[in-house]
């Protein structure tokens, strides 16, 4: 007797077969099964199947429909009584549950959507969501050959690759959840290779050190140093010209500030495509002062690292082969779906591992049938680590290493056709020529163009942005990002990023902030 057989024969009786213990499977008056113990795989996979059609139609069909709207926005308390979030005593039946997945679709933010231009992600692979499906199913966690040998195999493979594209023909790495975190591995790293004593002393044991970074670099630096214990007050933020590039001058003027305070000089954080701008640091020029001061080079590279796949482009990260260390997010630029951040090595001395391993024998056994240097899980912090690679192996395989490269210049091509087109329209400024696919911009509206002298200007222009990205919002017609960054008020960053972008989006992106912003 199959499970769907027996449960639809019994309602308080026990299972055939069971032992005495058993607890009885129960059904309350709405046929719903109240224990949850047994699995009914007829009845999951009948589950799933509607779940599949919804995701379907709703996200990928509609989701990726220019026509349809980018989000069907509600407010909060709103959204709360149209979700039903409320956890209950007693499970609800199929029905119910598929109105859940209707609603989480219905009213969640379509990122695959061509006008959705707000992050540093959108649009869809679908070999890469195919990989995605894949690994949530197979359910494993990367930490050994023994219960992920396809995975570990296959990253092994990945990061070789990404590494080559750096300029390395050899050296370690792992992906890690986010670009955060890989820089955090990446600090980490250069503390425990200049003082590894840290490891088992801790930071009493070592002098006060210091970190550089440029004023315009990911938070995520700070966050490092604070959650490692070097300090926010360790970090030197190098100043930047107006393209938020770093200055290598005030690099150097920053470390022998930092000497002079007693601190060691320990890393220097570059930025490859900083987040609002979109900015490269010369890399070089760097390399040059790390390599005179004895310092680790990290490059952040999330956002910029994909134009490595461009023979175009990639003279923007001219240099980087010099690194010590990089961070590259593929689920950025190469749409394969979050999360998807590879820490990169240039070391062949097995540093992530000594750094991070705590030889836990029920884990990491020294005596198993096969080769153990194929447990990769001691080199990361995490014990639990999720599959990130068979996405991007998947698409890759795919669209192969001129497809990537196709989508990274066409990425160009597009953000260029929208320069060129602001610079032909009134009321549209640039902060900057653009030397990535961030396109920042204050849009004047009429009742400010030529008024520029006036005392309140910069006050009245910095409304403008919040205004209009309310107002796109709530029409659900597109989302676009803003915000200040230093001296200057709000600004919009429009990121061209997904392949489902068409010059005729574009066009439509202007008209829309036109139409949003005329009458303010």
């Amino acid at each position: 007797m199959n499970q769907s057989a027996a449960r639809a024969n019994r309602s308080e009786e026990k299972c055939e077969g069971c032992p005495e213990e058993q607890v009885p499977i129960l059904k309350d008056p709405q046929g719903r099964w109240m224990d949850g113990l047994l699995l009914d795989h007829t009845e999951g996979q009948s589950f799933l199947t509607e779940a599949f059609k919804v995701i379907l139609e709703e996200v990928l069909t509609k989701g990726t429909d220019v026509n349809e709207k980018v989000c069907e926005w509600r407010d909060p308390a709103e959204l709360q009584l149209l979700l039903d979030l409320e956890l209950r005593e007693d499970g609800e039946n199929q029905q119910q549950l598929m109105q859940r997945v209707r609603d989480v679709a219905a009213y969640s933010v379509k990122t695959s959507h061509p006008r959705f231009f707000n992050q540093l992600f959108a649009g869809v692979d679908y070999h890469a969501l195919a990989g995605r499906f894949l690994t949530e199913a197979l359910n494993t966690s990367q930490y050994t050959y023994e219960v992920a040998p396809v995975f570990v195999l296959m990253e092994d493979v990945v990061l070789s690759q990404l590494r080559l594209l750096v300029g390395w023909g050899e050296g370690d790495g792992l992906f890690c959840p986010g670009g955060s975190a890989s820089n955090m591995y990446a600090m980490n790293v250069a503390r425990y290779r200049a003082f590894p004593q840290v490891k088992l002393k801790g930071m009493w044991s070592i002098p006060q050190l210091a970190v550089f970074t440029s004023q315009e670099s990911h938070y995520s630096v700070g966050k490092a140093a604070s959650l490692l214990g070097i300090g926010l007050e360790s970090v030197f933020l190098v100043k930047v010209n107006q393209r938020g590039q770093m200055v290598p001058e005030d690099l150097v003027e920053k470390i022998e500030l930092a000497k002079s305070q007693g601190a060691v000089p320990l890393l220097v954080s570059a930025t490859s495509g900083t987040t609002v701008q979109g900015a490269f640091d010369p890399l070089d020029l760097i390399a040059d002062v790390c390599e005179n001061n004895g310092l680790w080079m990290h490059v952040d590279a999330a956002w910029g690292g994909s134009v490595l796949f461009s023979k175009k482009h990639r003279q923007l990260m001219k240099g980087i082969e010099r690194a010590d260390s990089v961070t590259w997010n593929p689920h950025k630029m190469l749409l394969t779906g979050l999360q998807c951040s590879a820490f990169l090595l240039k070391d062949t001395t097995n540093l992530l591992k000594h750094c991070h391993c705590a030889n836990a024998s029920y884990l990491f056994q020294q005596d198993k049938f096969y080769d153990v240097s194929l447990d990769t899980g001691d080199k990361s912090i995490q014990c639990g680590r999720k599959v990130d690679c068979l996405k991007l192996w998947l698409m890759w395989k795919a669209v192969g290493t001129r497809g990537l490269e196709g989508r990274v210049d066409q990425a160009f091509q597009n953000a260029s056709y929208l320069v060129d087109k602001m610079k032909k329209r009134e009321g549209f400024q640039l902060l900057n020529e653009p030397e990535f696919v961030n396109v920042c911009f204050w849009f004047i509206p009429p009742s400010l163009r030529g008024k520029q002298n006036i005392k309140d200007y910069q006050e009245r222009l910095s409304k403008v942005a919040p205004v209009i990205k309310e107002r796109m919002v709530r029409e659900g017609s597109m989302m676009v990002g803003y915000q200040p960054q230093s001296r200057r008020v709000n600004f919009f960053r429009m990121v061209v990023l997904s392949p489902e972008i068409t010059l005729q989006d574009m066009d439509f992106f202007l008209n829309e902030i036109e139409r949003l912003g005329v009458d303010l």
